[in-house]
């Protein structure tokens, strides 16, 4: 696509694409090593630290930790400006606002040291903070890009989505004759042909011939739905059996498909910013920390000892320094990606860290039913055979019959005689007949094997075949989409786990209400296209409810993409998954279980890092603003300032590491 965004330009929360953060994680790293080697220096070999030049190394450290601040963290810079003129603050304005003082102090620091009071000096000099700027820069980095790379797959999706659409149209002329012509010439009213295997370029009516399509696209149900004349068709559904021509009604942006499309991007695009936990505490950290360096400034200004303005602007710049804990920005990604690596040994692939921690305070789960709760294939539910006929024979020569044929209620009904090792007789003068079944010879006789109505068994969600010999009714087999055998358990654990359980389908009333009433859950709406899926997910979030969408189909990308956090079956479509937060690798839902109770840890987890990560710090702020300077003549005493920093940096990722134990 030409005309696009700059590689630097921001592509979601204000940031640009993961693979520029990338490069500037790697330029940070390797500069940030080599700047905490010399900061450490005297603590790490003292030795050889009484030998080297405080100034030298001065200017080591301010010559490594400026690209880290401006270059690497231009970006978070952009943020902080944006956040302090729009009044919003948020983790960049804490993080930069710390950086920036330590970078700030340091720097004068290195050019003016000479003019400090005695009581900032050790003796090795005024102390320096270049490497805390650069390490919570480079943490920040880190945590930016896991969240930036589960964005990197919108595009994927959207993509995916198009070229279900084929790039051609067999377009039918006045005079009869037949010629491909790209999709982007076709107009409403044009005559099309769409052969077997192909799917159809745009939406329109049948006019001529039948066929069976299959529109698992739209409805998730994996029986192809009969098309004869007069009916319509969707762009990007897969014709299986006749030719056909269609009337073209709606192409180009006007077809389904074009509006599915522009329902995942304007779900991603209109995504609200993560309300992140640290942004929440910033909101009123920020104003509390810049209202209590302001009074350090006044106290020292009018109580304070000659030179009363160096100490007033030293003591106030400390207390920015302190209050930005190098922990902060372990805090969120070190549980993350602990969180990432436990779940995928539970069958969790965590593509999102925003979805997982939506996931936690999720309190409705909207689930899809095909291949969701249920296998999402026909399976044989019973054989009812006519008089004269016995079960084994109907069934062994509808599968004979059927065999050649690729058709999905086909492969059932062979996988079900195979299952009950019938032998089975070849078929010959096999014929399908587009939107009514199959004729063949079998043992010399004439079998026919068709769709029949629904009401010929009790059952609400079966689909019938019926089976006739040489003209005679044989008998009819009953093929049914078999709920999961792991689904009633998980449903049960994700009840008592507090979650409303309401399925979406696009099947008819009278199997979703079988199946909502089998499984004993909290709802269902059925019927339902893809737009109403994504409707009724923002109508839930509208009225306060926190969306979990589980889906494995196409028809369900809008879906995934709109609720608050989108799990998809990792044995669903690849656009699915990657309009979805969580993939649970087996199509499996207990692994949604294990997902909600990882999620919910590792919220946990967050929220007592971020205590840890901020406690440490604010015992220290006394101590910057100079509480004990009266009593001790104590200033920001360095060494107060690494163990806290250090410190809580330790606890936090302490802590962290007990996700990987967590029971799920």
């Amino acid at each position: 696509m030409g005309g696009g965004a700059a590689p630097d330009e921001p592509v979601y929360m204000g940031l640009p694409h993961e693979r520029v953060l990338r490069s500037r994680f790697y330029v940070a790293v390797a500069l940030t090593v080599p700047l905490l080697a010399i900061s450490m220096g005297p603590m790490l070999a003292p030795h050889a630290a009484q030998h080297a030049d405080p100034e030298y190394l001065a200017w080591a450290q301010l010559i490594l930790a400026t690209p880290v601040f401006f270059w690497c963290g231009a970006f978070f810079i952009r943020r902080w400006w944006n956040s302090l003129r729009e009044r919003d603050p948020n983790m960049f304005t804490l993080t930069v606002t710390g950086t920036g003082a330590a970078y700030f102090y340091s720097l004068a620091a290195v050019l003016f040291g000479g003019s400090f009071p005695i009581a900032f000096r050790t003796a090795h000099g005024v102390p320096l903070y270049f490497e805390a700027s650069a390490f919570i820069t480079t943490v920040v980095l880190l945590g930016q890009i896991l969240e930036q790379r589960a964005h990197a797959h919108t595009d994927a999706a959207i993509r995916a989505l198009m070229d279900l659409a084929p790039k051609i149209a067999h377009r039918i002329d006045t005079d009869g004759g037949e010629h491909e012509v790209p999709l982007e010439g076709v107009q409403p009213g044009d005559l099309l042909r769409v052969r077997p295997g192909e799917h159809v370029p745009v939406d329109g009516a049948l006019t001529e011939g039948a066929s069976e399509l299959d529109e698992s696209m739209l409805t998730g149900e994996p029986v192809p739905v009969v098309k004869r004349p007069g009916d319509p068709v969707s762009a990007g559904t897969l014709n299986i059996t006749g030719s056909f021509v269609l009337r073209a009604t709606k192409v180009g942006r006007d077809t389904l498909l074009a509006g599915i499309v522009r329902l995942v991007e304007q779900a991603r695009e209109t995504e609200p910013p993560i309300a992140r936990i640290v942004d929440r505490v910033a909101a009123w950290f920020v104003p509390a920390v810049g209202t209590f360096a302001a009074v350090t400034f006044a106290a020292w200004i009018l109580f304070g000892p000659d030179p009363r303005f160096i100490f007033a602007l030293l003591n106030s710049v400390a207390v920015l320094i302190i209050a930005c804990p190098c922990a902060l920005g372990l805090a969120t990604p070190v549980s993350i990606v602990t969180a990432i690596g436990r779940g995928a040994k539970a069958g969790v692939l965590v593509k999102d860290a925003a979805a997982l921690e939506r996931l936690a305070t999720a309190d409705t789960l909207l689930i899809d039913k095909t291949g969701t709760l249920t296998l999402g294939r026909p399976r044989l539910l019973s054989v009812f055979p006519a008089p004269g006929f016995s079960e084994e024979e109907v069934l062994s020569l509808a599968a004979a019959a059927e065999t050649p044929s690729e058709h999905p209620l086909a492969r059932a009904i062979v996988a079900a005689a195979a299952e009950r090792h019938l032998s089975l007789s070849p078929a010959s003068e096999f014929a399908a007949e587009p939107g009514v079944g199959i004729r063949a010879r079998v043992e010399g006789k004439l079998m026919s094997v068709a769709r029949a109505d629904a009401g010929a068994t009790t059952h609400p969600t079966a689909t019938l075949v019926t089976v006739t010999c040489d003209g005679k009714d044989a008998g009819t087999i009953a093929l049914v989409d078999e709920v999961k055998p792991t689904t009633p358990m998980a449903i049960r654990e994700l009840q008592k786990l507090g979650l409303r359980v309401v399925m979406v389908t696009g099947d008819r009333e009278s199997a979703a209400q079988a199946v909502a009433t089998e499984l004993g859950l909290d709802g269902y709406h059925a019927a339902v296209s893809p737009a109403r899926k994504q409707e009724i997910v923002l109508e839930r979030r509208a009225k306060g409810e926190r969306v979990a969408f589980v889906g494995d189909g196409l028809n369900d990308a809008p879906a995934l993409a709109a609720a608050d956090a989108g799990v998809a079956m990792g044995t669903g479509t690849s656009v699915a998954m990657d309009s979805a937060g969580l993939v649970l690798l087996q199509g499996d839902l207990a692994a949604l279980v294990r997902a909600v109770r990882l999620s919910r840890a590792t919220l946990r987890n967050i929220k007592q890092n971020l205590f840890w990560a901020f406690a440490y710090n604010l015992a220290g702020l006394p101590i910057a603003a100079g509480a004990l300077f009266p009593f001790t003549g104590w200033l920001l005493n360095p060494m107060v300032a690494a163990v806290a920093m250090s410190l809580s940096s330790i606890t936090v990722v302490c802590n962290a590491l007990r996700l990987r134990r967590v029971k799920l």
